[in-house]
């Protein structure tokens, strides 16, 4: 692959999608609505001098936008410990509610957090979670030339596997990043080729409420990649900005009227997806993880409610609506 990637090419636009008439996805057991769950574990992958950064991470915690980095090497030992909270309390009381209410998520997981934690990894995966891949490290890559992003995708598919016991079958980036954002769909897929790995989905897309094929970046006419939309709205990241779910009931009142919507829209023929966005050190916390365990309960005893992992989705797509060149959008 050359060092020099057309975005254009790999990452075209769509502004029509499926149009007024979506199809029907024919979820397993005629399921109105398909639920993912995505569990977000990035604690200590995060930017501070102990992972060889020269600024601290500002983003994502209790402390808010507002917060300013620190440079030269020092550390923010709260803003560490915040993120911590994360991995050594936070993950736990998610799984343990996930256990509790017979759930599965997808687990967007970043290689370097992995790698410090393996027993993270390792209960996800035998649990019956999926281990997806958030990146190596929960930075921006604007300044990574194409060989260190490929060579960071590698280091990300390899720490996840030795954790999980088994190498990812999607990714989602999710990090701002001002440069490469276009190129690493391309990229990606081709990291992915070269290790033998398939690349089921991809998720660095927020344009619809259904999974829809691509041609398969740099691959044969035959070839296609499915896009699974993720969200940034149904997402406990807002607790982490200026439009905060200030109580459980604000988070769970906001994921409870969109399963409402979606609902009503699967009962009338037209079945939807809808994702949820968690992250350990912020849905982790006690005062908000209440506002999930409301929705779960909310929507368990619901007919037709499928809760799958992001593979499960593509495999179901797959066989349901395999990839046809002159129809994908």
């Amino acid at each position: 692959m050359s060092t020099t990637l057309n975005s254009t090419e790999y990452t075209p636009r769509d502004l029509v999608g499926y149009g007024k008439n979506t199809p029907n996805p024919e979820w397993p057991g005629g399921a109105k609505i398909a639920i993912s769950l995505v569990l977000n574990y990035e604690e200590g992958s995060e930017v501070t001098p102990v992972n060889g950064d020269s600024v601290t991470e500002v983003l994502a915690s209790e402390m808010g936008p507002g917060q300013t980095p620190m440079f030269g090497g020092d550390r923010d030992v709260n803003m560490e410990s915040l993120y911590e909270y994360g991995s050594r309390a936070g993950v736990w009381r998610i799984l343990r509610l996930f256990d509790e209410y017979d759930v599965k998520c997808t687990a967007y997981a970043v290689g370097r957090a992995l790698e410090l934690n393996p027993e993270v990894g390792k209960s996800l995966s035998e649990a019956g979670h999926e281990v997806g891949s958030h990146g190596w490290r929960w930075v921006d890559r604007s300044k990574w030339t194409v060989e260190e992003e490929k060579e960071n995708a590698r280091k990300a598919i390899h720490a996840i596997r030795e954790s999980s016991g088994q190498a990812p079958r999607g990714w989602y980036y999710g990090m701002v990043s001002t440069k490469s954002g276009a190129r690493s769909r391309a990229l990606i897929a081709q990291v992915f080729k070269d290790e033998g790995i398939p690349l089921l989905w991809y998720s660095d897309d927020y344009s619809d409420d259904l999974p829809h094929w691509i041609p398969y970046p740099g691959g044969t006419p035959d070839e296609g990649l499915l896009i699974i939309p993720y969200t940034l709205d149904t997402n406990d990241y807002k607790n982490a900005g200026y439009q905060a779910f200030i109580t459980p009931d604000d988070f769970a009142a906001y994921l409870i009227a969109a399963f409402d919507e979606l609902y009503a829209e699967g009962c009338t023929g037209h079945p939807k997806m809808l994702s949820i966005g968690l992250h350990c050190r912020i849905i982790g916390r006690p005062g908000r993880i209440a506002g999930l365990r409301k929705f779960l309960e909310y929507v368990k005893d619901k007919e037709g409610v499928w809760f799958a992992t992001r593979e499960e989705i593509t495999n179901h797509w797959m066989k349901k609506f395999p990839y046809q060149r002159a129809r994908a959008v």
